[in-house]
């Protein structure tokens, strides 16, 4: 008897942990995987959300996977979207990813999977948010934009003005540069091509747009600093012009609670309602100078009554269970 109420003692513990565990360790949502610069879609086609980030999958090395959700809370592997061995043109260094899904008229979906690639920025094309994409053949971004002389082409982020319904591309590091994007959407309108700017601008730029205020956030500093940081501006137009606030940040390190360098961020939206969340890397601790070991994050995204974003808090909880059907 005794030592049958020691194991139903047992299991309750160990129940009670894992329930704790379920409430409160949410961040990384992805815990063990080295991933960063997490790019978030949530699928009209399946009702799923998608996370694409920078990283191995698994095993395979030089490639992009994606893990997808129902609930924000439990993730499943889709496997390699995107093999850096299928690029014709070239085979390494593939960072940071964006993704389109868009819906023609005779409502098949298709999706535009943009990445780097060795310093130059490529699409992909598929018929399923879990791929596989194929490679367009050739990159579509490979040099600077006229007139700059710094940075490299990374960081690219697909947008579709809700206003006009034309289609953008954003990208650059050290620079930002935007195109409108060709009805094909795996070329962009060279004369459309314009540098923006941002005062504070780095690299990570991504476009999202609530009640009437287009919002555009980017990555300040470099990604292996403590000091990584996302911050903000808006406008009213795509066209700009972009206001800063004086108080742009949006999310930044708390050494109290064990995090440091969050950025490189995307935002997802719950159709129908103003929830609003925030996908973000940090450093992975214990931090070990100079790393590029990170973890992928999500916590609730805010906004004021003017329009203006509130400073995250970033958390090891992360968010609660939040059923999207």
């Amino acid at each position: 008897m005794t030592h049958r109420i020691f194991s139903f003692f047992v299991f309750l513990s160990l129940a009670l942990s894992a329930l704790a565990q379920e409430k409160t360790e949410h961040n990384p949502f992805l815990p063990g995987r080295i991933l960063a610069d997490p790019e978030v879609l949530l699928s009209e086609q399946t009702g799923r959300v998608y996370v694409y980030a920078t990283g191995a999958f698994g095993p395979v090395r030089n490639c992009f996977g994606a893990y997808s959700s129902d609930d924000l809370v439990h993730w499943r592997p889709e496997g390699v979207v995107l093999n850096l061995r299928d690029v014709s043109w070239d085979h390494t260094l593939g960072w940071a990813p964006t993704i389109l899904e868009k819906k023609g008229p005779d409502g098949k979906f298709q999706y535009f999977f943009y990445f780097c690639c060795n310093l130059k920025i490529g699409v992909a094309v598929g018929d399923s948010p879990a791929g596989p994409f194929r490679d367009s053949g050739r990159p579509l971004i490979d040099h600077h934009p006229a007139g700059v002389d710094r940075g490299v082409e990374i960081d690219p982020d697909v947008f579709q003005d809700p206003k006009t319904g034309k289609y953008y591309l954003f990208w650059g590091n050290s620079y930002l540069a935007m195109a409108e994007l060709g009805d094909d959407m795996i070329s962009l309108k060279p004369e459309t091509v314009r540098v923006l700017e941002i005062p504070g601008f780095f690299e990570g730029a991504h476009v999202f747009y609530r009640d009437g205020i287009y919002y555009l956030t980017w990555s300040k500093n470099d990604t292996r600093s403590i000091e990584y940081q996302v911050r903000y501006a808006w406008a009213r137009s795509i066209d700009g012009p972009w206001n800063v606030p004086e108080e742009n940040r949006i999310l930044t390190k708390r050494p109290e609670k064990g995090i440091f360098g969050p950025g490189h961020h995307s935002v997802l939206q719950i159709p129908g309602t103003d929830e609003w969340f925030i996908f973000y890397h940090r450093l992975r601790t214990p931090l070990r100078p100079g790393s590029w070991d990170r973890e992928v994050c999500i916590d609730r995204l805010f906004f004021n009554e003017d329009g203006s974003i509130r400073v995250v808090e970033p958390t090891r909880e992360g968010v609660e269970r939040r059923p999207l059907k």
